[in-house]
């Protein structure tokens, strides 16, 4: 430990490397439950590249793993330490570099706050849609390494949609350039996908260009109330078939809206099995709004109401911003999934995910990204309880398993880590891993960047 210290330290300033351990333990772990963190040998915050590429150096030189690390807002484990690793912290590397409204891309260092880039490119006339519900604290190369989502990914998409290129320091120190600043290019293989979501075990990106887009007009919601889950989701599969393309399709389920409720006073009814919340940034979202709410009301919606104005549309968003704040009030921990389904199989999602918080005994609310299918089924239990604290691993376990039954994936956005390694490997089979791990041998020999995660 003492060599490592000594040999990061001639390339670092005094304020980059820290290495008192109260200080290390606060960098050990993201926010995910049930995954083991270790003890770092030390923490670099560097503010260079060239800082970056000596930490690699050192590391290669003495073998020694590296855990990249953002905010650590994260909920899979990703950026959790090992025993004697480094941290590469890398939210000292915030500088938002260039905004160009001709090629609507910008470029920035991993460090830059979601949100702080999304006001930037606003006050450009620009829009960077990708929005992470932690996007006032999640930096942009902690959403490139677990592919985040959002609220508006239904018509977005979601971060891969606007990484053009990447500057990426691997194991051994050098420093790679992917993708390009173009509109397009097909130039060799598209190594900057393969980077993002990557949960910094092929290199460490120290640099993006993002696409942006031009800000559409101020967004208009609606609520709707629905008798059952059920049927809130199949006015989503109508709402999708018929062509309609709201900027936000979210669903929350009766344990949700009863715990926001508890928690904000909002005056939701008790009766709703389901609210669905819709919205527009369209030229006219009053228009696609009643046409929306017309479905609704055609598959059993109880209560249809839409906003008059962006303050009212804020307020009836705040009860799905409140969901998992208002979920982690009922017990005292809490484990989100990542499900994602295909559409035409949400009802069934849902319906099974009530059936198992029903087998185990547990509370199990749901908020999702229903126009996309990605489901977040959030398990309340008592941390302090062995029993309980079983049954909610095993819950979770079981509400995957259902989720890769109805044709869907692990995770939607919020990445493997070490959470999810095990079901990773049930998801892509043997031949699919094989390969991934031949992949990750090829930027990374030693396996010494960010070990025991993925597989």
């Amino acid at each position: 430990m003492d060599d490592l210290q000594s040999r990061l330290r001639t390339g670092l300033p005094d304020d980059a490397l820290i290495t008192d351990p109260d200080v290390m333990a606060s960098y050990a772990h993201d926010m995910a439950s049930f995954c083991a963190s270790g003890t770092p040998a030390a923490v670099v915050l560097p503010r260079t590249v060239e800082q970056v590429q000596h930490v690699m150096r050192t590391a290669t030189a003495l073998r020694v793993p590296v855990v990249p690390q953002g905010a650590r807002t994260g909920l899979s484990g990703a950026a959790n330490a090992i025993d004697g690793c480094v941290v590469l912290s890398l939210t000292k590397m915030d500088r938002i570099l260039e905004i160009s409204a001709v090629d609507r891309t910008a470029v920035v260092e991993p460090g830059v706050i979601n949100a702080v880039l999304s006001r930037a490119v606003a006050d450009r006339g620009l829009f960077y849609p990708p929005d992470p519900s932690s996007w006032e604290m999640c930096t942009i190369g902690g959403n490139i390494g677990t592919a985040s989502g959002g609220l508006c990914c239904v018509k977005y998409g979601v971060t891969a949609e606007y990484v053009l290129g990447l500057d990426v320091v691997l194991a051994d120190g050098r420093l790679l350039r992917t993708g390009r600043r173009t509109a397009k290019g097909v130039a060799g293989y598209d190594l900057t996908r393969l980077f993002v979501g990557s949960e910094g075990s092929l290199g460490i990106v120290v640099r993006a260009v993002l696409a942006l887009k031009p800000a559409p007009p101020v967004q208009l919601a609606l609520a709707a109330e629905f008798p059952s889950a059920a049927a809130a989701c199949e006015a989503v599969c109508a709402i999708m078939e018929r062509g309609h393309a709201p900027s936000l399709l979210e669903l929350m389920d009766r344990t949700t809206l009863r715990a926001v409720n508890a928690l904000a006073h909002m005056g939701l009814p008790e009766t709703t099995e389901a609210l669905l919340l819709a919205a527009f940034d369209t030229p006219d979202p009053a228009a696609d709004l009643a046409a929306l709410g017309a479905v609704c009301t055609e598959f059993g919606a109880t209560e249809v109401v839409p906003a008059d104005d962006a303050a009212e549309s804020e307020l009836l968003l705040k009860a799905r911003r409140l969901s998992l704040t208002a979920l982690e009030a009922v017990k005292t921990a809490t484990m989100i999934d990542d499900v994602c389904v295909p559409r035409s199989k949400l009802a069934a999602m849902l319906d099974g995910t009530a059936a198992i918080a029903e087998k185990y005994d547990l509370t199990i609310g749901v908020c999702a990204h229903a126009g996309d299918g990605n489901t977040h089924p959030v398990v309340c239990f008592d941390a302090a309880d062995p029993d309980e604290s079983r049954r909610a691993r095993e819950s979770f376990d079981e509400i995957m398993a259902l989720g890769l039954e109805l044709g869907g994936t692990i995770t939607g956005e919020h990445g493997v880590g070490v959470l999810k390694k095990e079901w990773l490997a049930r998801e892509l089979g043997p031949v699919g891993v094989e390969l991934q791990r031949s992949v990750k041998a090829a930027f990374d020999p030693l396996g010494i960047l960010n070990p025991g995660k993925l597989f």
